[in-house]
């Protein structure tokens, strides 16, 4: 088969500054190659979205860490499949149809995913067409399942917590779940349209909030994919101070899902110690940039706010408790028999699975799947922090949680090296005046769920004309249907919390 690069070279080249990623238009052979390769498992799948009249694929080769973006003209507004043959794509062609109208030829699953027949329109963002919407998206039709003494058990979409909604269809035997299957886009933004037509600014808020819990990643993404399309270059002293507070995001974040996930087994006490880490992490964002979330700090060119002594020192002192603290937790949870009975051997998803679907974060580094974006394909300054990427090959509830413990003892290390290494100069470049032609540009950073995409085209005036920002969830919801298979009912609250995807991410 041929190379990724080989691949590159026989499209067409792409113009247009987008850093170290290539974009080649392709034919449908040549597509079709490139679907060939992804079914065989030696290139991944990053990212498949769409435009008017065109579709776009990422592609990485992990041997090489060469990425590439090919693009297919649908005149006809139809292509190729890429689904047919690689099924972690089947949910993104779906979202492509209901968005732009483009049909997959061959496609195993044409069922609407975003559109739930409440718009009044089809394909919002291609040739639109008026529709009646019935207002109910009632007509869904779920997959079934064959087998004595089977039966349903719908969850949601509301539930029972301060919870972003999606429903959960289960088909059953007794409490052996046989088959479960999601109805997600019912936090449909519509991100990608409002996008349209933005100034870099306006742009790169709607990026922080594609996703709320990763508001640092996502604007981190977009805004070095802003700098790619504009050909600018942060600070030294912006890129230390954006992947701190994104690293502050990832130990909040952590923080947070260990406890929770104790919780769902009835464990208030690990629940209850860390919501208090996470509340430190939150405090100590707001004393050093003015914000818990720190929403709208990174921007195009930098950062918007500077660290203060003061704001040092409150993150020194969180490290220090949480390096007090924290250890005695981890014990706590690996001396605790009842916890250990829920964890171990529950929601395996197996490294083959993960491996197919390209799973990042805890997810595919607690399946065997070692990808870290910031050590695969490293941005600054990750190239010059010393940390590791934990990787385990279980891949159930225990190890899911066993990563993200690891991970926090990592990020810990890495807020400590970038307080030491903290290089003065500006915060923020000037940005250089329109070039008067279109420009694209693309970035992946690592969040605290995995991987994020952020890819754009800016026009002659530096407007969004299109952006596309892809969530790690996207490969991860469809794992946890194969990985709670088996389990009883009752521990899937357990295993949903492990994977603790996200809906406003996925859902755009």
């Amino acid at each position: 088969m041929p190379t990724l690069d080989e691949i590159h070279r026989q499209g067409e080249s792409v113009q247009g500054q987008i850093g170290s990623w290539p974009r080649s238009l392709a034919d449908r052979e040549l597509w079709q190659v490139a679907t060939d390769r992804l079914a065989a498992g030696s290139l991944t799948l990053l990212g498949l979205w769409g435009e008017r009249d065109m579709v776009h694929v990422a592609l990485l080769e992990e041997s090489s860490s060469e990425t590439l973006i090919l693009s297919l003209a649908c005149p006809d507004g139809r292509f190729p499949s890429v689904a047919a043959k690689h099924p972690p794509a089947v949910r993104l062609e779906r979202s492509i149809h209901d968005l732009f109208g483009l049909w997959a030829i061959d496609a195993p699953d044409h069922r609407p995913w975003l559109d739930h027949d409440c718009w009044g329109i089809r394909h919002p963002l291609g040739a639109t067409v008026p529709h009646a919407g019935s207002g109910s998206g009632a007509g869904y039709a779920f997959l079934g399942a064959e087998g004595d003494s089977m039966h349903q058990i719908a969850v949601g979409p509301i539930h029972a917590g301060i919870i972003e909604p999606g429903h959960f269809r289960f088909t059953a035997n007794g409490e052996a779940v046989v088959r479960l299957e999601e109805r997600l886009g019912y936090v449909h933004k519509g991100v990608e349209g409002l996008m349209t037509g933005a100034d870099l600014d306006q742009a790169a808020k709607l990026a922080g909030r594609a996703s709320g819990d990763s508001t640092v990643a996502y604007a981190l993404a977009f805004s070095r994919a802003a700098e790619a399309a504009l050909g600018l270059e942060a600070s030294p002293r912006a890129r230390y101070l954006s992947v701190l507070m994104a690293e502050l995001e990832r130990l909040a974040n952590h923080f947070g899902d260990i406890g929770a996930i104790c919780n769902d087994a009835a464990f208030a006490l690990m629940h209850a110690q860390c919501a208090i880490l996470r509340e430190r992490v939150l405090r100590a964002a707001q004393l050093a940039f003015g914000h818990r979330l720190m929403r709208d700090c990174v921007v195009p060119g930098g950062v918007v706010v500077d660290l203060s002594e003061d704001g040092r020192a409150a993150l020194r002192a969180l490290i220090g408790e949480a390096r007090r603290v924290f250890p005695e937790l981890v014990e706590l949870y690996d001396n605790t028999a009842s916890l250990q009975d829920r964890m171990v051997g529950t929601g395996v998803l197996s490294p083959a699975l993960a491996r197919q679907f390209g799973c990042g974060g805890y997810v595919g580094r607690a399946s065997g799947r070692a990808f870290d974006a910031r050590r695969a394909l490293p941005y600054p300054p990750y190239d010059e922090l010393a940390f590791e990427v934990p990787t385990l090959a279980e891949g159930d509830v225990n190890a899911r949680v066993w990563i993200r413990i690891r991970e926090v003892e990592q990020s810990l290390s890495l807020v400590a090296q970038i307080l030491d290494l903290l290089p003065d100069g500006p915060i923020r470049a000037g940005r250089p005046p329109p070039s008067g032609r279109p420009t694209e540009g693309v970035a992946i950073v690592e969040g605290f769920r995995g991987d994020i995409l952020a890819w754009l085209r800016l026009d002659e005036g530096a407007k969004i004309s299109r952006c596309h920002l892809r969530d790690p969830s996207w490969f991860h919801w469809p794992v946890l249907e194969a990985a709670i298979e088996g389990n009883i009912v009752a521990d899937f609250p357990l295993c949903n919390k492990s994977f603790n995807c996200s809906y406003s991410g996925h859902d755009l």
